[in-house]
């Protein structure tokens, strides 16, 4: 019987609380609300912590692809560097060959007055076609010049004169030969221009 005494006690005492005290109520509100406000901000820094960590993927992506960018220009560049280093590897040879076949033209403009002189300059002319056959092979090529408009690019002017049989600009005279390797200048021509 003191049981049910005690349970009707309890029954009467929240009763009691609930009609006369409104303000029972909102307090167990309060707590609900702390609970949610404290899951609230939870949530909110657990956003945030995601933000941040998106952020910093993002960032490192980011990083990752100027890296891969960076990495596949630089080997586009290594592989061009040497292919230009193939196609041009024997210029340093043209270069150093040149004077030479200079020489070689000097002496083949000797005119011959006997038989021996004319069978050294048979000799001659044949080592002459063999080097510029085997510089034709590497792809050197004289660069034309006479009768040809006047490029800077390809022509070296050391003299200007006045001739009525030649266009303006035009190449008349050449001094020495000038020599490309593939598509770059060697050496450019010198020549006599008519102004």
């Amino acid at each position: 019987m003191s049981n049910e005494k005690n349970v009707a006690a309890q029954e009467e005492a929240v009763d009691t609380l609930q009609n006369e005290s409104p303000e029972a109520d909102v307090e167990v509100v309060d707590a609900e609300d702390v609970t949610i406000d404290e899951a609230s901000e939870v949530v909110d820094e657990s956003e945030q912590k995601i933000a941040e960590l998106q952020a910093k993927l993002d960032e490192t992506e980011n990083k990752m692809l100027r890296a891969q960018a960076d990495f596949d220009n630089f080997r586009r560049r290594s592989r061009l560097d040497q292919e230009a280093a193939q196609k041009y590897r024997a210029q340093s040879l043209v270069t150093e060959i040149i004077p030479a076949l200079d020489n070689f033209e000097r002496a083949l403009q000797i005119e011959a007055d006997n038989d021996q002189t004319k069978s050294l300059l048979q000799g001659v002319n044949m080592v002459y076609n063999q080097l510029v056959q085997a510089l034709q092979s590497e792809g050197v090529e004289a660069i034309k010049a006479v009768g040809e408009q006047f490029d800077p690019h390809l022509h070296q002017a050391v003299m200007q004169v006045e001739d009525e049989n030649f266009d303006s600009n035009t190449v008349i005279e050449e001094l020495q030969k000038g020599y490309t390797l593939k598509d770059r200048v060697i050496r450019p021509s010198m020549v006599k221009v008519n102004q």
